[in-house]
């Protein structure tokens, strides 16, 4: 494992998250295990290209360190991404020296369960992928909504 990459991508802010705070090296490579999805399965994949996640592992998986709940496996539209700009959260430049690699229209990314549910209040939710969705997204956002937006589970 490339100790040296984990600890540059948790030194600083993160980029895709302005509640996020400066994580420790320790924290980021302490993975719980038997993690759920909120279907009560277990959590699946997000995306690994790009790589998502809090810790960059490609899962949406609950983490200590992660204060903004990156917990909704989304994928990312146009319209999503503009509301998240005008929301002071720029996901579409590139961001190397954060290994943010900047998403473009159907990307799969590990969002803020809050600002996904605002997303969705003002209409501009993106699809979700609810078995790639960490359980702790419930502690924001409905299970009836995300249903309503899942690319794997009809509502």
């Amino acid at each position: 494992m490339d100790f040296a990459a984990l600890d540059r991508r948790v030194s600083g802010s993160f980029p895709d998250c302005s509640e996020c705070e400066r994580a420790s090296k320790f924290l980021v490579v302490t993975k719980r295990n038997n993690q759920k999805n909120v279907l009560g399965t277990a959590l699946k994949m997000c995306s690994v290209d790009p790589l998502t996640g809090f810790t960059r592992s490609g899962s949406c998986e609950g983490h200590e360190a992660d204060f903004g709940c990156h917990a909704v496996c989304a994928q990312v539209t146009e319209e999503f991404l503009k509301f998240s700009l005008m929301a002071g959260n720029d996901l579409s430049t590139p961001r190397p020296e954060y290994e943010f690699p900047g998403l473009k229209p159907g990307d799969r990314w590990c969002v803020c369960a809050a600002r996904w549910e605002e997303a969705r209040r003002a209409g501009k939710a993106p699809p979700v992928v609810l078995e790639s969705t960490h359980e702790s997204a419930l502690e924001h956002v409905k299970l009836e909504d995300l249903r309503k937006h899942a690319l794997d589970v009809s509502g």
